[in-house]
């Protein structure tokens, strides 16, 4: 294990605890083990709380709350010198611009890094407040998954940073957050006149608006202090992210206790009473194991058919109601704004409070779906990691308990694709939902919405191949014989009867008439096809030598 991790050193836990509840209906195999003493036995010799993490989690809040503090300060000062509608310049600027391109090129790639950088301290944030939430849950008795929810599943108490009301404030600040980087990066046009009033010179750069800058720090540091308050509030078992340190740390904490009898039993066999279990050929897919999946599938396709009603809505008002509407055909499709584009446009009151609030709704109500879609995505990826890990205790390599953070995230296809798309979905929507914020000389002339088609088809587009790829994971069913958990933790805590550093899973003991398979911490064979297994203790027990 890692120097930083602490190490909760706890003996064997008896087995007289592990005791069977015989239900009505089965009588047989109560009859089988009734003259047997339950023998499974689940030792948690230690549990990694990986402290590593915890570092990383907290470097990662210091940023995102140094970031948010410079936000909060450069918008300060660009309201106090300029005014409400005041911007500050960046870089170089472009003299000639009857030559725009790369004017929009340096605005493109500045949103986008800026984009990236919000989306950075969100999910430094959203770790922090996840692993408090899971904390929070299992003190409860509530937390069944290693992956939740995170701003849908809430703590008891209104008060508790990780409760209803908390959680509601976060997804609003989230959906600011990602919303206001279209809206603070801008174009500003510098005009010199001479004294008969004739334009000299014209010349632009890229500039960043102070009240949304302004607003974008205070929500962050609004999230980095429910984070913290959440952090603070709980005893945090486990900083790993992964479920078998947590499972590790309930059952060492006596929060979770393993049932017997049950080591060929699935996840999806959670309302199946019968112990012993043949091994089957194929396992469920996360659609069926995890109750929440099936809704985020769901949501994902509910906001690739909004995002399409969205586009034939505006090309149809398009075409219809303005009369310089140009026809979308593959000559005007392209994946930038052109001016001969297919698009609508609407003006918003400038210069004054009711502006800034009439325009910060339109953006955060378009753009809170996709937010939050994104937001729920993330259970698909962090189950699927961990049904990945689990499986890995049936390689050679066996299942390592203690991994790097970082490293288990670029491990992981479905992590780094979710990671990319976070930034460039929202970067992408910005080009569709487009705010004509034009400042000359420091301060912005006005508001103009543009919604452009072929733009909006291309955000669709690219939900839908999102939707799809998802979609694929969360029904793919796993092949082979060892039992899927998807991160479930009774279901963890049943499987493994032999916690260690590095595990295997596979057959432990021949018996009549069940066997017994289990984890260890040396290499096992595979299970026996045609063997129905119930766990140690039922009948009379071979060991494999």
């Amino acid at each position: 294990m890692a120097a930083s991790s602490e190490l909760i050193e706890e003996n064997s836990h008896p087995s007289s605890l592990l005791a069977y509840n015989a239900l009505p209906g089965h009588q047989d195999f109560d009859s089988t083990i009734s003259d047997e003493k339950p023998t499974a036995v689940t030792r948690t010799g230690s549990y990694d709380r990986n402290l590593t993490s915890r570092r990383y989690a907290l470097i990662g809040i210091a940023c995102s709350c140094i970031f948010s503090c410079l936000c909060i300060i450069t918008g300060i000062v660009t309201v106090a010198n300029h005014g409400i509608v005041g911007v500050t310049p960046l870089g170089l600027s472009i003299v000639n611009l009857n030559y725009p391109l790369q004017l929009s090129l340096q605005l493109e790639i500045s949103t986008l890094m800026l984009v990236s950088i919000v989306t950075l301290c969100a999910e430094s944030i959203g770790f922090v407040h996840g692993i408090s939430l899971r904390s929070a849950l299992a003190s409860e008795s509530r937390l069944h998954f290693n992956t939740n929810l995170r701003l849908l599943t809430a703590a008891r108490g209104w008060r508790n940073p990780n409760g209803a009301l908390l959680n509601g404030i976060s997804i609003v600040l989230l959906t600011i957050c990602y919303s206001l980087p279209s809206l603070i990066v801008c174009v500003d046009q510098r005009v010199l006149h001479s004294l008969d009033g004739s334009i000299i010179q014209e010349s632009g750069s890229v500039a960043i608006a102070g009240l949304p800058l302004l607003i974008l720090g205070v929500a962050l540091l609004l999230q980095v202090m429910i984070a913290l308050s959440a952090m603070r509030a709980i005893k945090i078992l486990t900083w790993s992210s992964s479920p078998f340190d947590l499972a590790a740390a309930l059952v060492h904490h006596t929060q979770l206790t393993p049932t017997p009898f049950r080591c060929m039993r699935r996840v999806s066999d959670l309302d199946t009473y019968e112990g012993p279990a043949k091994p089957p050929e194929t396992q469920p897919s996360a659609w069926h194991a995890h109750p929440s999946i099936r809704k985020v599938v769901i949501f994902l396709w509910v906001i690739v058919t909004a995002c399409a009603v969205w586009a034939a809505i505006v090309m149809y008002i398009s075409d219809h109601f303005f009369s310089n509407g140009n026809a979308l055909t593959l000559q005007t499709w392209s994946f930038f704004r052109n001016s001969e584009g297919n698009d609508i446009m609407y003006d918003l009151l400038s210069g004054s409070p009711e502006g800034w609030i009439l325009l910060f709704v339109n953006i955060a109500v378009v753009q809170g779906l996709l937010t939050l879609g994104l937001h729920c995505s993330e259970l698909i990826v962090n189950v699927i990691r961990d049904e990945r890990q689990w499986r890995w205790a049936t390689r050679r390599q066996g299942l390592r308990m203690a991994t790097n953070p970082l490293v288990s995230i670029l491990n992981q296809p479905n992590c780094l694709i979710l990671f990319i798309a976070k930034p460039v979905l929202h970067w992408m929507f910005g080009l569709s939902f487009d705010i004509g914020k034009y400042a000359i000389n420091n301060a912005l002339s006005g508001f103009l919405i543009f919604m452009y088609t072929a733009q909006i088809w291309n955000l669709c587009i690219a939900l839908f191949i999102f939707a799809c790829v998802f979609t694929f994971v969360a029904l793919r069913r796993p092949s082979g014989p060892q039992p899927a958990a998807y991160g479930h933790l009774q279901t963890l805590a049943d499987l493994v009867d032999e916690w260690s550093p590095v595990m295997w899973w596979g057959h432990k003991a021949d018996g009549i008439p069940y066997c017994h398979a289990g984890t260890s911490n040396h290499p096992l064979p595979d299970v026996k096809m045609y063997c129905v297994y119930a766990g140690s203790g039922v009948g009379s027990l071979v060991p494999l030598s």
